[in-house]
């Protein structure tokens, strides 16, 4: 499995916690794991899918105030599910993994949102975004 496709694997997770508010995350990522990942995982790929889900889970509080602090006219409860979740998954990397390069990270997010959003989105995301990396 490539890391991009780990990465849809995490965007397809954290875009399903949208819908179970207030639920057990690492039940919800297990679950999901188990049930709907479209791709045959390793063990490690395992591990690696689901802790970076559940990690972006317990933080979507934070996560949506830091894409809010950049976000200019367009606040979270504004933007579409599937580029709220890219911008999430993104902001992570940015700001939380430092095992991402901020260039990897938004150039992956506008590849995501070429695939999952409308073709406006690409730009939006990677606009946004370019206020994490400058900052």
């Amino acid at each position: 499995m490539t890391i991009h496709q780990m990465r849809e694997e995490v965007f397809r997770i954290i875009f399903g916690l949208d819908f179970h508010e207030g639920e057990d995350i690492d039940g919800l990522v297990e679950q999901y794991m188990q049930d709907s990942c479209d791709q045959k995982v390793s063990g490690r790929e395992h591990r690696m899918i689901a802790e970076k889900a559940a990690a972006i889970g317990r933080m979507l509080p934070q996560l949506d105030a830091e894409i809010n602090e950049v976000a200019r006219g367009w606040k979270t409860n504004r933007m579409g599910r599937a580029e709220l979740n890219i911008l999430r998954l993104a902001v992570y990397e940015i700001r939380h993994d430092t095992s991402v390069p901020a260039k990897v990270a938004v150039n992956e997010a506008v590849e995501l949102a070429k695939e999952y959003c409308s073709p406006d989105a690409p730009g939006f995301i990677n606009g946004l975004l370019a206020g994490f990396v400058t900052e």
